[in-house]
């Protein structure tokens, strides 16, 4: 590990601070409205959930879209390339070497912003579960058009597989909240997910983990 002290880093441009918080405030109103539809509780009422889940979904495919697009244009997606390199090591710390006090097994830089478990779960995040529940939910919502599309399944099997999804998410953010507290402060990744700076290690090196064998 470098030991070096940490350098204050631009490492989040704006538009990458702006999706993220804006996936985040659609994620927790789709969450909320979604769970009220399903009849969990009573909120905003059913018609009303209905009309703002149904408006957030649409923008969140269009935020998506440009999402998909900036980092293909950007060269951002290579901080999601996954490998398997160090997981095992990151996962342990995750789970019992921070309470021991002991250093993260990869350093973050402003080459490699997530570690190999942060790719691989990012990675399944926006390639399996995200069009996982845009598919189905617009199979829900165009549920009357069905029979045009030549489908004949279950309107049942599709609500139940998109509230899987719905808790799937749930426990995602539940997750990613907790991981937003393990910086060397508490606030310190949120900090660094509202400003753009974080304190980084030597932001040209390139973890040994990184190289290819």
């Amino acid at each position: 590990m470098n030991n070096e002290r940490p350098q204050k880093m631009y490492l989040y441009a704006r538009f990458e601070r702006f999706w993220h918080w804006a996936q985040a405030l659609l994620i927790l109103i789709l969450l909320v409205t979604g769970f009220e539809i399903h009849g969990t509780y009573t909120l905003l009422g059913f018609e009303r959930a209905f009309t703002v889940h149904n408006f957030c979904a649409w923008t969140w495919l269009v935020l998506y879209a440009f999402i998909v697009f900036w980092m293909i244009t950007t060269g951002e997606w290579r901080q999601y390339t996954p490998t398997y390199k160090k997981v095992l090591e990151v996962a342990w710390y995750y789970a019992f070497g921070i309470f021991q006090g002991k250093p993260h097994p990869v350093p973050k830089t402003k080459r490699t912003k997530h570690n190999p478990l942060q790719r691989l779960t990012y990675l399944g995040i926006v390639s399996v579960l995200v069009p996982f529940q845009l598919i189905t939910g617009y199979l829900y919502y165009f549920y009357n058009s069905w029979d045009q599309l030549g489908l004949d399944w279950g309107l049942s099997g599709v609500a139940i597989l998109h509230t899987i999804g719905g808790f799937a998410m749930l426990v995602f953010v539940i997750t990613h909240i907790y991981m937003t507290t393990t910086g060397h402060t508490v606030l310190a990744h949120t900090k660094a997910m509202i400003t753009g700076w974080e304190e980084v290690h030597d932001p040209a090196s390139v973890g040994e983990w990184e190289y290819k064998k």
